[in-house]
């Protein structure tokens, strides 16, 4: 609900503070007193184009600020944009607008964009005008009303349709899946094979370089190697010649002293000759290289190489990448029997989704029956006899299936005998459109609407017993939520529980349009001067009173 409005600086107003409240609240005033103004200051801070027109001249910018009491789909939008709010608190939208271009936008002090404005705008506040392209003229939102009046459960059709997306999305991607491994089948036959035949495994490629890098080593270190151990090892060598000086010393260490030391020291190293001999033939073994093993080890490595090469992969990675393609192989050939499953099983989640739907096209269809009988009941007061109004519920192809079924809803009207029915929007005058909205939410009562309704001059070109229709419907739809009505007509007026005077005055040099709420005297006052015109007579006084007596 709005419960403040600030302007500041908008043509003709200079400064205006309005508290409302809930229930029907008429705005009133002579013809240019300013009535367009305050809905044009309404509709900037509720997202509506930024024209710096409307910047009072001399200013350098315009700003509105309006509070709301938070409603359910608000605080969700808020919610779904990142922006704070406290429950319990209201919703303050501001909106400025400046005198060369540009325009900024906040909602409770937090910067945002005027389209975010705009749709958290139509989520508080509903303006029917004569010209409104919104609310219950747009056939986007007629489904919605309609499941709303017919208290619809949507929520299997949209699980149903959840589900069948889901197992046609799986089809689709085992489909491309198959269709492209098949096309590759004569490439994959022959890569799964060749890379069988080859089975590199993981860490290959090192092991293969280490074996390849020592056996060059050996051949270039092959001819010093075999000069060590022919200085070394048994025969004429050194480590042989110290053998038998050791066991001559043997005999001969108890002679003297000095004997016996040499003899551990021919003992230690002939132990540490051991130790070298024994750690080249280790070494020799290490170095013992076959031409043919060298040739097929760095045969094997190069290959590796290039297979990896080929396959666009790292050599480690070649092991993992055969079994991906034997998977590939394998899906072709078990891919017809995985196919032929899912298929079954969106074609089931199909029949669920179309049972689903047609349920509730039968609820729809039932539901546009009583609507379009309570919209007409209501046609007849509002002086539209010889109008006809329908909900048009019409298949859509299954292409355009959607989660909220499978129907397209619209609102269809016929003004004349005979003639044809069209959407309203193209049909119905702007006066016949406002009463046909009228009508409308009578007949839908609370469903769909916003917290606060806005109609602007809903009563154009009627008076009398239509008046008095127009205004007995207005306050019956202010029970359940906050109107506010601009009106031209004194039994509309009659009908508000707060009265709004809109007037425009000017010292000579300045003019200025303000708002105030009237007291019952003055209220009365005015209700009359809407009856009679520039002069008010007694006459009017008393028909007005008992316009207010009789609400």
């Amino acid at each position: 609900m709005l419960t403040s409005l600030s302007i500041r600086d908008v043509v003709l107003i200079e400064a205006l503070d309005l508290e409302f409240e809930a229930g029907l609240g008429v705005l009133t005033g002579e013809t240019g007193a300013g009535k367009s103004i305050l809905l044009d200051a309404l509709g900037l801070v509720l997202g509506d184009r930024a024209d710096s027109g409307l910047v009072r001249h001399g200013c350098a910018q315009a700003g509105v600020t309006a509070s709301f009491d938070a409603t359910a789909p608000a605080r969700a939008l808020l919610a779904d944009n990142d922006l704070s709010h406290d429950s319990g608190e209201p919703i303050i939208l501001r909106r400025t607008v400046k005198a060369d271009g540009g325009s900024r936008a906040w909602v409770n002090d937090q910067p945002v964009s005027a389209t975010l404005l705009r749709e958290l705008g139509g989520s508080l506040v509903e303006i029917h005008g004569q010209h409104d392209d919104r609310g219950l003229i747009n056939p986007k939102g007629h489904r919605d009303l309609l499941d709303a009046f017919a208290r619809s459960d949507t929520a299997g059709v949209a699980t149903a349709w959840a589900a069948w997306r889901t197992v046609q999305a799986t089809l689709a991607s085992l489909r491309e899946t198959l269709d492209k491994a098949a096309s590759d089948r004569e490439w994959l036959d022959h890569a799964v094979a060749e890379l069988r035949s080859f089975a590199p495994e993981p860490g290959e490629e090192a092991e293969l370089a280490e074996r390849r890098q020592t056996m060059l080593k050996g051949v270039k270190l092959a001819d010093e190697l075999k000069a060590v151990r022919d200085l070394v090892e048994p025969g004429e060598a050194g480590l042989s010649k110290l053998r038998q000086a050791a066991r001559i010393l043997q005999r001969i260490a108890h002679e003297a002293p000095a004997l016996t030391d040499a003899l551990a020291a021919l003992d230690r190293a002939v132990i540490e000759g051991s130790l070298a001999e024994d750690h080249l033939a280790a070494a020799a073994r290490a170095f013992d290289i076959r031409p043919e093993d060298f040739e097929k080890d760095e045969a094997r490595l190069f290959d590796l190489r290039a297979l990896a090469r080929k396959y666009r992969v790292q050599p480690d990675e070649l092991a993992t990448h055969a079994a991906e393609l034997a998977r590939q192989l394998e899906d072709i050939e078990t891919g017809s029997d995985r196919l032929a499953q899912l298929e079954a099983e969106a074609q089931a989640a199909r029949d669920a989704y179309a049972k689903a739907a047609k349920a509730l096209s039968a609820t729809r269809a039932e539901a546009a029956i009583r609507l379009d009988a309570a919209v007409e009941g209501e046609l007849v007061p509002l002086k539209l006899d010889s109008a006809r109004f329908r909900t048009l519920v019409e298949p859509l192809p299954e292409s355009q299936w959607g989660p909220r079924g499978a129907d397209r809803v619209e609102f269809m009207v016929a003004t004349n005998p005979g003639a044809p029915f069209g959407p309203l929007i193209k049909i119905a005058s702007g006066g016949e459109t406002s009463r046909f909205i009228l009508a409308l939410k009578v007949a839908l009562a609370e469903e769909g609407a916003a917290a606060t309704m806005i109609f602007d001059e809903i009563d154009r070109g009627v008076g009398g017993a239509v008046a008095s229709a127009i205004g007995e419907r207005l306050a019956r739809l202010a029970r359940r939520t906050q109107l506010l009505v601009v009106t031209h007509s004194p039994q509309v007026a009659a009908r508000g529980a707060v009265h709004f005077f809109i007037a425009k005055s000017s010292d000579g040099t300045v003019t200025r349009t303000g708002v105030r709420a009237l007291d019952a005297d003055e209220r009365r006052e005015e209700i009359a001067r809407m009856l009679s015109g520039a002069e008010v007579t007694a006459e009017a006084r008393a028909q007005a009173g008992r316009l207010l007596e009789g609400v």
